[in-house]
């Protein structure tokens, strides 16, 4: 099970290219889904789409960067202090630089589609007038939180320091598709703040002027969901984090043989 540490070696840079092209294909096929396939597959079909695809991601990369594929993912390791800040950091920016290239390769694909409308919807999140059943602005505040907070605790509760193995991919890929099935009607569920901004900004307004919630809301929940997971799992998480010392020792000190 590998660790990530400050003393990164050179094939540790590939967890922030794991980042990249998995926040990458999360936005292209699954937002993809909901604008290009929306009226044919409907809510289930892109709740199934958002899940399956974080599955398939969980089970390619997962090993290497942990798959988190989500700002939000990435801050609630954070504060359960499974990864440095500046880990934490690099995958923000492999994040939010995936969806943005994303979210442009889709709006490519979709300009060759004549009569799809882009401008203002693009799979994008809202309240108010953009939710489909209306919801006004502390709801889908609150909502966010909630969907945010499941998906985060899910995430931490079954993985293991960072790497995801096994059939962890499973329950992860299951509880974003649930998410999507709650949260689609109400916001178009955000949940995470990379799939949220990217599309928003080839939506235009008045999709930027809503995304705010969506950049705000899920870091709550995911520190909810860290502060949760400290509760009920008290003692997994005293074994990990003493493994993660040991392995951050051991690191630490191979780097500085190789550097000696």
């Amino acid at each position: 099970m590998r660790t990530i540490t400050e003393n990164r070696t050179p094939d540790d840079q590939r967890a922030f290219v794991c980042e990249f092209l998995g926040t990458m294909a999360l936005v292209f096929f699954a937002v993809g889904a909901a604008v290009l396939s929306g009226e044919y597959i409907g809510t289930l079909g892109i709740a199934l789409a958002f899940g399956l695809v974080l599955l398939a991601i969980a089970y390619a990369v997962g090993p290497i960067s942990g798959s988190h594929v989500n700002p939000a993912v990435t801050l609630g390791m954070l504060f359960a202090r499974r990864i440095t800040l500046r880990t934490a950091v690099e995958y923000w920016i492999a994040q939010f630089l995936g969806a943005i290239v994303g979210a442009a390769l889709l709006l490519l694909v979709a300009k060759q589609v004549p009569g799809l409308q882009t401008h203002g919807a693009f799979g994008t999140n809202g309240y108010g007038y953009r939710s489909a059943v209306g919801i006004n602005i502390f709801g889908a505040f609150v909502a966010e939180v909630i969907l945010t907070f499941l998906l985060v605790f899910v995430v931490l509760a079954v993985t293991h320091r960072i790497a995801v193995v096994g059939f962890d991919g499973l329950p992860i890929g299951m509880a974003l598709a649930v998410v999507h099935l709650i949260g689609i009607p109400l916001t178009g569920t955000g949940v995470n703040p990379a799939r949220s901004l990217a599309p928003a900004l080839f939506a235009g307004s008045p999709a930027l002027t809503q995304v705010w919630l969506f950049l705000v809301a899920p870091p709550i929940g995911a520190i909810l969901a860290a502060l949760a997971h400290e509760v009920t799992h008290p003692a997994l998480a005293a074994v990990r984090a003493a493994r993660a010392a040991a392995a951050e020792a051991e690191t630490a000190a191979r780097a500085a043989g190789e550097e000696g």
